[in-house]
């Protein structure tokens, strides 16, 4: 054990399996909390160790029911800051809200800033999150952030697979810088799709600019919300020649209809990581396959207890 007992891990309830991944990774054992409800619903968190002057940290995805498992971010956020921790990071492997990041119409709200002064009133130090769907909501922090990438574990995976005739296919124009990180680490050419947007849960890929006739897939982005660009854009390339399609995503989000258009879509794998928990819907589907970020989130949190550089872990990997 590398860590002395100055570092507490403690695990909210929307993704207890990758808190104990880390811990496991970390030699450490979970920190002791009781998560309980009252008669009308309200929590109540109840830390069990001493914290008073400890490195804490906290892992908690903001996924569905987003609101309940904020809310119960913000309390465990609070009840170490009242019981003296010394530093409380909120580890946040997926970050919800994210995605509202600025007003593209009038009358509407910028949660993400919203949510990420919330964190910071309700007692956190500083954040460690995996790809914010929007590089920018770092800046909404008046904190330090600490910004780690699902691709690391993704382009090892899709590395060891050792495709022929790779193509990366970024699903749309905003997705590139990404797209262009996967061509680095794997090899091959680089493809990209226009889309036209219909509404906030509709796509259509319009024309792929690349080739991709006779070529292997991978398809990268950081989030599968609704599937809609991504099936859209499979479709096409499939159209255009294709042959095996990958999907690599960070975050399974798999909401409305997600599962119905990726089984109807001509995608031979869909990879993910365990930032959301699979749903028991999306655990039925044979061609979903989840890698871990635990070692990823664990390195980052030791570093991060021992002051040292977490940028590091990009250039490691």
């Amino acid at each position: 054990m590398f860590l002395n007992d100055n570092l507490k891990l403690f695990s909210g309830s929307s993704n207890v399996g990758l808190a104990m991944a880390v811990c496991k990774y970390l030699g450490l054992p979970p920190g002791g909390a009781k998560i309980e409800r009252f008669a009308d619903g309200e929590k109540l968190i109840r830390i069990e160790d001493d914290v008073r002057g400890r490195d804490c940290f906290v892992v908690q995805s903001t996924c569905k029911p987003v609101d309940e498992h904020l809310v119960e971010l913000l309390i465990f956020l609070d009840c170490l800051r009242r019981a003296s921790a010394s530093r409380i990071t909120a580890v946040i492997p997926y970050f919800g809200y994210a995605r509202q990041d600025r007003k593209d119409e009038g009358r509407v709200p910028i949660t993400a800033k919203l949510v990420a002064n919330t964190i910071t009133t309700a007692g956190a130090d500083r954040v460690l999150a995996i790809d914010l769907h929007a590089a920018q909501v770092q800046g909404f922090f008046d904190i330090p952030v600490d910004h780690l990438c699902g691709e690391l574990v993704l382009s090892r995976y899709f590395k060891d697979k050792k495709i022929s005739n790779l193509t990366i296919v970024s699903p749309d124009v905003g997705n590139m810088k990404i797209a262009s990180r996967y061509v680095e680490r794997l090899g091959g050419e680089l493809a990209i799709v226009h889309k036209k947007r219909l509404s906030g849960s509709e796509a259509i890929a319009q024309e792929i600019i690349g080739d991709v006739k006779g070529r292997n897939i991978v398809m990268c982005d950081d989030i599968i919300a609704t599937a809609g660009t991504i099936c859209s854009a499979a479709k096409l390339a499939k159209e255009r020649g294709a042959e095996k399609i990958y999907i690599g995503a960070t975050h399974g989000v798999f909401a409305g209809q997600a599962l119905e258009r990726l089984k109807e879509a001509p995608i031979d794998e869909i990879v993910v990581t365990d930032t959301i928990p699979l749903t028991p819907e999306a655990q039925k589907c044979g061609d979903i396959k989840v890698l871990t970020v635990s070692s990823m989130l664990g390195e980052a949190i030791k570093r991060i207890h021992r002051n040292e550089s977490v940028s590091n872990l990009f250039i490691e990997h």
